[in-house]
């Protein structure tokens, strides 16, 4: 025990010393629970972070909020909503990323010896529990409200050892929808407002509406409208409904959303057809195409508050048309992706489509 003790001395001054060499606090543990309770122990901040699973978007495009992520997201899942459309524009080292195949196993993912693995939470029985068992720290991201996704900000903040841009980010965010709330009265009339995804396979048609636990309800709540579809039983994804349904609800607004991006000549073609336009919000010209830009912003992802802000603008016009929402696009872009404003006017500003000014 005596020789035991010279012994941690030795060690205790000598990683002292190290770290006064390099500048550099000694690793530290830490321990991370995220927005759905789960708990991962690691021996120090991760250096080799994946991104797979369904959903990669949002989870992308919420962790490159971190500059951290530049350097340590080291591979990622290229999906349908592709990861080449946005992130070239914040990351010049993407192509030396590795890509996995879509819905790639946890082998595949293991391959590039990942220090984390961060994913949607809905992936945690498909793919969080098989990397488990390969000993691989899994975090999951929520992001389908507000609220989760501020605490998802926070996790990220531990995971990336930045506190300081999570509490920042936050703010940003917080802010905004503080202003749109104080422009929408609880008091002030709510119209009622449909959000429907137009989409088309092989010719076929469909329009689906959300779940009412989704992002998209919360947000047309929270801008001032009456979500038309949540009188509905929907639940576990976005559920078709038929244009007679959309024609007995006949609501004030609409509001069309497009994942390719096309909702503006969707609704232009809408507007010829004999029984939308026989709908008071066509009559009325309040059929709108969701904002877009390098994706829709009525997703959990982090333009959301972008989208929001657009929506009080239309829902609400009298009180919240003080929002200059192409002014909130510069400001999204300077202080969330740290772009310059010639960098904006160049790469993000030609992508804007939707009913925008």
């Amino acid at each position: 025990m005596k020789k035991l003790i010279p012994l941690l001395l030795i060690a205790a001054l000598f990683l002292g010393a190290c770290s006064a060499l390099t500048g550099q606090e000694p690793a530290q543990p830490l321990e991370i629970t995220d927005s759905t309770g789960h708990t991962i122990a690691l021996e120090e901040l991760p250096d080799r972070i994946a991104i797979a699973g369904k959903a990669t978007v949002m989870v992308q495009d919420t962790i490159f909020l971190f500059e951290e992520a530049l350097d340590r997201v080291v591979a990622l899942e290229n999906r349908r909503q592709s990861a080449y459309r946005f992130l070239p524009v914040v990351d010049p080292g993407l192509d030396e990323k590795e890509f996995f195949e879509m819905n790639a196993g946890a082998e595949q993912i293991a391959a590039v010896d990942p220090d984390l693995v961060i994913m949607k939470n809905f992936m945690a029985e498909q793919l969080g529990e098989p990397l488990a068992q390969l000993d691989i720290p899994v975090i999951y991201l929520d992001l389908e409200n507000p609220e989760a996704f501020y605490q998802d900000v926070e996790t990220l903040g531990k995971v990336f050892g930045n506190p300081e841009r999570a509490e920042e980010i936050n703010q940003f965010y917080r802010s905004r929808v503080e202003q749109v709330q104080e422009l929408v009265p609880e008091d002030a009339p709510r119209p009622d407002v449909l959000v429907v995804e137009y989409s088309e396979d092989g010719g076929e048609v469909a329009f689906s509406v959300p779940p009412v636990s989704w992002l998209q309800t919360r947000m047309v709540e929270l801008a001032g409208g009456r979500p038309i579809w949540q009188e509905l039983e929907v639940s576990g994804g976005w559920t078709v409904i038929t244009v007679d349904q959309i024609a007995s609800w006949d609501p004030d607004q609409i509001f069309l959303i497009d994942y390719q991006g096309n909702a503006s000549q969707v609704a232009a073609d809408l507007k010829e057809d004999p029984i939308w336009s026989g709908l008071q919000a066509v009559q009325n010209d309040q059929l709108y195409a969701f904002a877009f830009d390098f994706y829709s912003w009525d997703q959990p992802d982090t333009r959301w508050i972008l989208g929001l802000q657009w929506l009080a603008g239309k829902i609400q016009p009298q009180t919240a048309s003080e929002i200059d929402i192409l002014e909130q696009v510069e400001q999204f872009y300077s202080a969330m992706y740290r772009l310059d404003a010639e960098t904006i006017e160049a790469e993000v500003m030609p992508k804007l489509r939707g009913d925008l000014p």
